[in-house]
């Protein structure tokens, strides 16, 4: 780990998915009278200087543009064929002089407020890459068989934060991933893991539009 790391905030917002296992594109679908991808976009706007939207890279019919959140930096970006390719694209867009950067899922519309000061506060402490994790409930066994010990294992969510030169070196490299704390682990920067939260799902399903809608009705996401 570094010393305490001081600069500018920028996230890169990941919104270019096609939505293949929803069976639409659901960063752009209206949750509780918000677009799913502009929720997302106005939480990181809250935490950052600056923020970076990628988009799909073939426009979809009947659908808006992603305005600025307003009080900060912000700019769009076509993405790639893959989630690691459109996050090379988005921290492209991201200025040389940031000093941390975050990738956020924009399918993860309730991600808290609480979870971006950890995650933040954990990088300027000198992590190179942080992620918010939160417990296995179920019980887990291998396909081959046996018993995965869930204690072992966390499921792990975005927005997730790195030192900037940590993250842009890692990319360089151009490996594939799921995300982008084992770009920056396989390069051998340490990974911190801090508290996340079950109500930051990722909506992968519609029935998960039906829990985050049923999590802002009762007011457990901020």
């Amino acid at each position: 780990m570094s010393d305490q790391l001081t600069g500018s905030v920028w996230t890169v917002v990941v919104a270019a998915g096609s939505g293949t296992r929803f069976g639409a594109p659901k960063q752009f679908l209206d949750l509780e009278g918000i677009r799913v991808v502009d929720r997302s976009v106005a939480t990181a706007a809250r935490h950052s200087d600056g923020v970076v939207v990628v988009t799909p890279a073939e426009p979809i019919a009947g659908v808006d543009p992603i305005e600025s959140p307003g009080a900060v930096e912000f700019r769009t970006v076509v993405g790639a064929a893959s989630r690691t390719g459109s996050v090379r694209c988005g921290l492209a867009a991201v200025p040389s002089d940031a000093a941390v950067i975050l990738v956020h899922d924009a399918a993860r519309p309730l991600a808290s407020d609480a979870i971006y000061e950890r995650v933040i506060d954990a990088v300027r402490a000198g992590a190179d890459a942080v992620t918010p994790v939160v417990p296995i409930a179920d019980t887990l066994r291998r396909r081959s068989g046996g018993v995965v010990d869930r204690n072992e294992v966390v499921a792990v969510q975005t927005p997730q934060g790195f030192a900037a030169a940590a993250l842009r070196a890692a990319h360089e490299l151009g490996e594939e991933a799921t995300d982008d704390v084992t770009v920056v682990e396989n390069d051998g920067g340490t990974v911190v893991v801090v508290e996340g939260d079950r109500h930051n799902l990722k909506l992968t399903t519609p029935l998960d539009m039906d829990v985050a809608s049923l999590v802002l009705e009762r007011g457990a996401s901020t």
